[in-house]
């Protein structure tokens, strides 16, 4: 594994204690987490969840991010990556029970930035108790949202309030009783420039005209009680102070939040990949075939190496766009943040993937995480914009390079 710079002392230790919570809390209750679910009610929060996140509270391992923020712990995004990539190791359970889970950071972060004081105390002072969660309504089925622009939901002023209309779908974490505010975004003025016509605004859940149509499951798990809801927005009547920054800046507050979200999955996944290749390394070693371990095969040992290989340039990846970020602002580092959205899914992906194929038929069973992780790895390849749309941007950016470059002297071309 590449050694990476030095961590501070405080993210040492915050590093230990979370591994050593891990150990003792997280990994040993995974199976009873699903279980608890099986057995009741799936759309119930766990008793589980809420005994570990107090444990997680006391001991001081809550609300880790937000960078640069009174609100959070206070770390840069190059300190809270590997604490995320941690964390990441079981991603059903660890990120929720250190109020470290998506859709929730987002929406903090949203609230943070751009919520005015008494948008805060209603809704963030909660969501960072863990007392609420939320969701972020921007998908829908009628469009291709990968082009925000397409957004068609409406949201429009009506004296002193705004009336939301439109459907949303793969809404992650409204599933859950808990979730009591969306940030919905849609069009305020379809009249206005490109990029200016969409504003964002919060809803209660609990407000008349929104429905739940139904829970979307994702490769056949519906992730209860979080889950992916296809929601109505029925003429939804809000007050005018839910608008968030002011009309037409919806598609700014999404291009802000997004970078963080799409940063923080990637750290996540480094995270789950690297428990599926310490899985499938513990388990080539273990198990014998053909009269020899099948850590002595040749192809496993390249799928070994390969693995190493993937999880270590895109740690490589996400490390450098997490210093851009805290240098230059997550704006200038848009570049490093699209990379690394293609590449640390894919990798990640690759990984599980060649876990699966060592541990046999027991790869895909729910024996291990190992299918769960590789549909949730594939999963991130579309959700924060699908990868073709990070290619592009990346692309954009490169050939930007060259608008002003000279030509290709003469000499230097080949003759005809």
């Amino acid at each position: 594994m590449i050694r990476m710079p030095s961590p501070t002392p405080r993210v040492a230790d915050l590093a230990a204690r979370i591994t050593a919570f891990m150990d003792e809390h997280i990994y040993p209750n995974e199976m009873a987490f699903e279980r608890e679910i099986a057995a009741g009610d799936r759309w119930q929060p766990t008793a589980i969840v809420e005994t570990l996140k107090a444990k997680a509270r006391g001991a001081g391992l809550w609300n880790l991010f937000l960078p640069a923020s009174e609100y959070g712990a206070g770390l840069t995004n190059e300190e809270y990556a590997p604490l995320c990539e941690l964390m990441g190791r079981s991603h059903v359970l660890a990120p929720e029970v250190f109020n470290c889970s998506a859709p929730d950071t987002g929406n903090m972060e949203v609230l943070v930035r751009y919520g005015t004081p008494a948008q805060r105390r209603q809704w963030l002072d909660p969501l960072l108790a863990g007392e609420i969660r939320s969701c972020f309504a921007m998908t829908e089925p009628a469009v291709a949202s990968s082009d925000a622009t397409n957004i068609s939901a409406r949201i429009e002023r009506d004296g002193d309030s705004y009336v939301v209309t439109g459907r949303k779908w793969f809404i992650s974490g409204a599933g859950d009783p808990r979730c009591r505010i969306a940030i919905v975004m849609g069009k305020s003025d379809p009249g206005a420039e490109r990029h200016r016509q969409q504003s964002m605004i919060l809803v209660p859940m609990d407000s008349p005209g929104v429905r739940v149509v139904r829970m979307l499951p994702v490769f056949g798990y519906d992730d209860a009680p979080h889950g992916h809801a296809e929601i109505v927005f029925d003429g939804v009547r809000v007050p005018a102070a839910n608008l968030l920054l002011g009309e037409g800046r919806g598609f700014e507050i999404a291009q802000g939040r997004l970078g963080p979200g799409r940063i923080h999955h990637c750290m996540r996944l480094i995270g789950l990949a690297e428990r599926a290749l310490e899985t499938m390394c513990r388990r080539v070693q273990a198990r014998v075939a053909f009269g020899r371990p099948l850590a002595e095969q040749g192809t496993i040992r390249a799928d070994i190496a390969e693995s190493r290989m993937d999880l270590d340039q895109a740690r490589l990846l996400v490390m450098d766009a997490a210093r851009r970020m805290d240098s230059v602002g997550n704006k200038s580092a848009r570049n490093q943040i699209a990379m690394i959205k293609v590449v640390a899914p894919q990798a990640a992906q690759r990984v599980i993937d060649r876990a699966i194929q060592a541990h046999g038929a027991a790869g895909v069973s729910d024996d291990t995480f190992l299918a769960r992780a590789w549909a949730h790895a594939r999963t991130i390849r579309l959700a924060d914009g699908p990868d073709e749309v990070h290619r592009a941007a990346v692309a954009k950016f490169e050939l930007a390079r060259y608008d002003s470059a000279p030509p290709v002297p003469r000499e230097s071309q080949r003759p005809d």
